[in-house]
């Protein structure tokens, strides 16, 4: 197809050339009224002029007879201004006037028309066109007055004739307009058209130019470049987690199995192979309770739950989640301090953020618990109304994690050297990061010197305080 075929083909020329069309089209009926109303305006001043002059000759007429009549009209023939006079004999033979002998058919009827004229002072003219009145009078004369109207005539063309023109020149100039307009917008489309070929063949790191200028063009690039962020972060996220599963899960799935032949070979008694099961079934569990939290982790990445959201006292969910880690706190020697001003309404799913929550106060338990037998310190549950938000603290006295590790604690998979020795997969921070995406939140981790603060900020359900204003 040839370029010029292309620009024709795009939407933005075929809306220029309608709106060209629709344009011409109420131009033209602008310049059809004006010259309308052009020659309205001039046979009304004509048909006035003839009007006061009938009634002036009548008069006459009626005063004097025929002579008198006969004497003004020869008197007024010769002026500029007279217009077109005439006074005939039943017969029509003319009496006076100006104009030349006229058919008998054009006054042998009383009212108005238009006729071809010629003027007894110009005879060599040709033809003009005017308005006559006939009138019969007393004694079979017979009176013509008329005005010329070929003025009509010219003014109309004086006015539509540019007006047809200039028309004509403004739709070929808006044409050529709308084509370098329409190359212009073209060509960004087709920059935007083989960056996504690009993204299609494989090449996520493509993104679409801005301009900086603000139009449309702009804000579709922006919104596809942050669709594509978000596509590029799930795709290495998603190749991360396969690399991850692949490395982590392969451990305990080689355990089970060893485990499992080890029994095989040595187990020679019913208690032998009772606790070989047992071992087996544990690290089952492990395995699904892996899997049933990367299933979570992916539902709430993809929005799935959203459509069980509802409104809940989010004070209510983190003191019933605290009263049930309130006792294993104790057990490895945490002290549970909760400071928890409700109500702290909010939208979302209550189930997932409970086990969220859960998250964060068992790997709380998990990795601040205290080495020394004896030694005793504080995990603090906080959650409270900030302005329009909802703050949710969990602090910690542990060993805390680097500032430079924080970010990646959140990923799904990551355990930091320090922690290998315990037991887990790294996936409770990844949850609780998903979940609070989810619910339109941030999660933060901060230095609690010494130990984690991770502190979560959500939004506020007001319906209740909109609907008693």
């Amino acid at each position: 197809m040839t370029a010029l075929g292309k620009l024709i083909r795009t939407t933005a020329f075929k809306l220029l050339a309608a709106y060209l069309f629709i344009f011409a089209l109420f131009a033209g009926s602008v310049i059809a009224y004006l010259g309308w109303h052009t020659q309205r305006l001039v046979t009304r001043q004509a048909v006035e002029a003839i009007e006061n002059d009938t009634r002036f000759m009548q008069a006459q007429f009626e005063r004097g007879g025929i002579n008198r009549l006969v004497n003004l009209v020869n008197r007024r023939a010769g002026a500029p201004d007279a217009g077109l006079l005439l006074v005939t004999s039943f017969n029509g033979d003319p009496l006076a006037g100006n104009m030349m002998n006229l058919p008998l058919s054009f006054l042998d009827k009383q009212g108005w028309r238009e006729i071809d004229y010629v003027r007894t002072d110009d005879s060599a003219a040709p033809p003009s066109r005017a308005l006559v009145h006939v009138i019969f009078l007393p004694g079979e004369y017979r009176l013509l007055i008329g005005r010329d109207v070929v003025e009509r005539e010219e003014l109309r063309q004086i006015i539509i004739g540019p007006a047809v023109w200039g028309l004509a020149l403004l739709v070929v100039l808006g044409m050529a307009g709308g084509l370098f307009i329409t190359r212009r917008v073209l060509k960004r489309i087709d920059q935007m058209t083989a960056i996504s070929d690009g993204i299609m063949a494989g090449d996520l790191s493509g993104r679409l130019a801005v301009s900086g200028t603000g139009d449309e063009f702009d804000r579709l690039a922006l919104s596809l470049n942050a669709m594509l962020d978000r596509i590029e972060a799930l795709m290495a996220g998603l190749k991360q987690v396969s690399d991850n599963i692949a490395h982590d899960l392969k451990t305990p799935l080689t355990r089970l199995r060893n485990r499992a032949e080890d029994a095989l070979r040595t187990a020679a008694s019913d208690d032998e192979w009772r606790l070989a099961t047992e071992r087996t079934i544990e690290e089952s569990d492990g395995l699904i309770r892996t899997f049933d939290a990367l299933l979570m982790i992916a539902r709430a990445e993809a929005g799935q739950a959203s459509a069980k959201m509802l409104r809940f006292d989010l004070a209510e969910t983190a003191a019933g989640v605290a009263e049930l880690y309130e006792p294993v706190a104790d057990e490895s020697g945490l002290e549970l301090k909760v400071d928890i001003a409700g109500p702290l309404p909010m939208h979302g799913v209550r189930e997932l953020f409970g086990q969220a929550l859960a998250n964060l106060l068992d790997n709380a338990i998990k990795y601040s618990a205290p080495e020394t037998p004896g030694e005793r310190r504080e995990l603090d549950l906080s959650a409270s109304r900030v302005g329009d938000r909802l703050r949710l603290v969990v602090a910690d006295r542990g060993p805390g994690i680097a500032e430079a590790d924080r970010p990646r604690v959140l990923e799904r998979f990551v355990r930091l050297e320090a922690s290998r020795t315990r037991p887990g997969f790294g996936l409770g921070l990844s949850l609780v990061a998903a979940v609070v995406r989810l619910h339109g939140g941030t999660l933060s981790l901060e230095g609690n010197d010494p130990g984690l603060r991770v502190v979560i900020d959500l939004p506020l359900d007001l319906s209740d305080e909109a609907e008693a204003a």
